[in-house]
């Protein structure tokens, strides 16, 4: 991929007059493009959309003189660039970004755009599973220990929309996806988090190796001044550090570590390097949030912390104040002592098996979506250990049904709310109803977020029949009688 090559200003690239295209209108797409305008660059935006449904965001585009084209991509807009920047959710292999590719023009996503303007020091978080959580608690965490902190990346908010409140003497903490870091150059995190590394956006990145590749990404201009955590207990994790020069520091929740983060006798301590001693930092059942999982982001997050400068009386302070983030394995409700849980992050198979091994057993699970090349063969074991039901819905449901055939009864539901409803009729007193997909949402919602909240919404509208089905018992239960 072509690097961009235009000698930085002292506050970033020098892009003023410059002819930059954004490509993709999502949230970034649109910060992207609006900075860029005011930096001076002459900006266009392309997007497959057409412009009935990008009505929100073409007026403010124009009103800041930015040249929108919708309903697909013209190769000559492409070709008379100076620079082009991709929004994460266009694959870098889109036809029209091929061929420029080729005239030798630099391609960037805004992650890397943003790395040139952001000021102080940034604590990157990637992983496959736990990103948005762990990033959250970092910027708790940081926050309490009285350090000035601003989070964002795929967390929500755009990169680039960070850097005006970005400072010197700050830090940014950035949840970063494998979409982000493959069109990086120069991003340099002084702090870098891998989780883990398991299979996930395979329809995207073609092969397992090029995904970890692309995480990889993260600690790609790190130097020995600079921190990569890992995770001693992930294989792919391990591997990657034989391939960094940066000082490497490690979590583990099952064994000591010399240099990083561990529980020893229900402890997490914390060591800075093998000539130093262990420092407890909390009880392992101080920590508020569910699943094993969790505990794997606190460690990460306790040792990120502790390299960035908090102290570990302010570390135990956040972790035990912090709330689960929503959408994952996010607590809704409980309806006639069935309770219902929302991990609508859950987005691939191991991220939905971790969120099974976080109950006993008596699950109800709702699975399906839009495939993503995934194999659901995985959770056979663990499906027939904890789950009663599964409920299938979306483009996906026959494959997981073929796949995990002969497990558990699979019920064809097709949507939310048949799965809801059905899942809710048939779970007993002290059992589950899990949303934990293992898949993308886009075949029936807008983003995990939306089919998180429908989700919900359902959950809660089938708690006000139930509560009026209660009030109707009580009504009959007293003598009293309705009168036509």
């Amino acid at each position: 991929m072509a690097q961009w090559s235009s000698p930085r200003s002292r506050d970033g690239m020098e892009i003023k007059g410059k002819k930059v295209l954004v490509v993709g209108l999502g949230k970034s797409g649109l910060a992207a493009a609006l900075f860029l305008r005011r930096q001076g660059a002459q900006v266009t935006v392309s997007d497959a959309r057409s412009a009935e449904a990008l009505a929100k965001e073409i007026p403010a585009l124009i009103e800041e003189g930015i040249a929108v084209e919708a309903g697909g991509h013209g190769l000559l807009t492409f070709r008379r660039q100076d620079l082009i920047v991709v929004s994460p959710g266009v694959p870098v292999d889109t036809p029209e970004l091929v061929q420029v590719r080729k005239f030798g023009l630099p391609i960037i996503g805004e992650l890397e755009l943003a790395a040139h303007y952001l000021r102080g020091k940034v604590l990157a978080i990637t992983g496959s599973n736990g990103k948005t959580t762990t990033t959250a608690l970092c910027g708790e965490i940081l926050e309490a220990g009285k350090l000035p902190v601003q989070v964002g990346g795929n967390i929500g908010v755009p990169v680039i929309a960070l850097v005006e409140g970005s400072r010197e003497d700050g830090w940014s903490v950035l949840e970063v996806s494998s979409f982000q870091l493959e069109t990086t150059c120069e991003f340099h995190p002084q702090i870098a988090v891998i989780l883990n590394v398991t299979p996930d956006h395979l329809d995207r990145h073609g092969t397992f190796e090029n995904y970890a590749a692309a995480k990889e990404r993260i600690f790609a201009r790190q130097t020995g001044d600079d921190a990569l955590v890992l995770n001693a207990d992930d294989e792919p994790s391990k591997r990657a550090a034989a391939r960094t020069t940066a000082r490497v520091y490690w979590f583990s929740r099952t064994r000591v570590i010399r240099q990083g983060a561990f529980i020893h006798e229900g402890v997490i301590h914390f060591r800075r390097s093998e000539q130093t001693s262990a420092e407890p930092v909390m009880r392992v059942e101080e920590i508020p949030l569910k699943g094993a999982h969790n505990v794997e982001n606190v460690l990460a997050a306790v040792c990120a912390a502790r390299l960035a400068g908090v102290d570990a009386s302010a570390i135990r302070s956040a972790v035990m104040n912090f709330k689960a983030v929503e959408h994952r394995l996010e607590f809704v409700t409980t309806i006639d002592g069935v309770a219902y849980f929302n991990d609508s992050k859950a987005t691939n198979v191991d991220a939905s098996m971790k969120a099974v091994e976080a109950f006993p057993g008596g699950i109800h699970l709702i699975l399906g979506g839009k495939d993503k090349n995934s194999d659901y063969r995985q959770m056979r074991a663990l499906v027939q250990q904890r789950v009663k039901a599964v409920y299938t819905i979306g483009a996906a449901a026959e494959k997981i049904h073929t796949h995990l055939d002969g497990t558990v009864p699979i019920i064809s539901a097709g949507t939310m709310e048949a799965a809801v409803a059905r899942a809710g009729a048939a779970a007993q007193p002290g059992e589950i109803v899990l949303l934990a997909p293992a898949c993308s949402s886009f075949d029936q919602f807008e983003n995990y977020e939306h089919r998180g909240r429908v989700f919900k919404e359902l959950v809660m509208a089938r708690r006000g029949l139930a509560g009026l089905q209660a009030d109707e018992e009580t009504r009959r239960g007293s003598g009293t009688m309705a009168t036509p």
